[in-house]
């Protein structure tokens, strides 16, 4: 079994960012969104750090805050070989519920990727019916169909 992290959020969030498990690049960095070719951080840094490449993880942290978003993947723990979420196993859903109570300036779920909204569904419809949700393109190297600029202004409609 692998275990998610700890959500990156505060009482200022506004939007939570929800992703499905870290993958095998992440985990063994200890961040979120850790491959290079993940475009989650670069699209972040475009959007709210006038397009400068975050030093470390702790600045990449104090912007999602400061720009009152938060950030947390669907499952607790799961079982999957290597890093596509196609292959993802025996999931345990985080407690969304319980979070979304403690947060209640939370009111916008931004799903990174389609495979993150279907486990929130499954494991939460009833929380789709009391907030503003919206899918986006996954910012996986995985999903090549969409170009970066394609996928930024997908990210930055929706985030503004």
């Amino acid at each position: 079994m692998i275990e998610c992290f700890p959500p990156i959020i505060d009482e200022t969030s506004q939007i939570l960012i929800i992703g499905t498990m870290p993958s095998v690049k992440s985990l063994a960095a200890t961040e979120y969104y850790a491959h290079p070719r993940n475009a989650f951080w670069k699209i972040i840094a475009t959007l709210f750090n006038n397009g400068s490449a975050f030093s470390d993880f702790a600045e990449k942290k104090a912007c999602i805050l400061a720009n009152h978003l938060a950030l947390w993947d669907n499952l607790q723990f799961c079982e999957r070989e290597g890093s596509l979420d196609s292959d993802i196993k025996n999931m345990i859903p985080n407690d969304f519920e319980t979070l979304l109570k403690k947060y209640s300036h939370i009111c916008r779920l931004i799903f990174n990727g389609q495979k993150s909204f279907q486990i929130f569904k499954k494991f939460h419809p009833e929380l789709l019916k009391k907030y503003q949700h919206f899918v986006l393109p996954s910012t996986s190297p995985a999903n090549a169909a969409l170009s970066f600029d394609k996928k930024l202004a997908l990210w930055q409609k929706t985030l503004f």
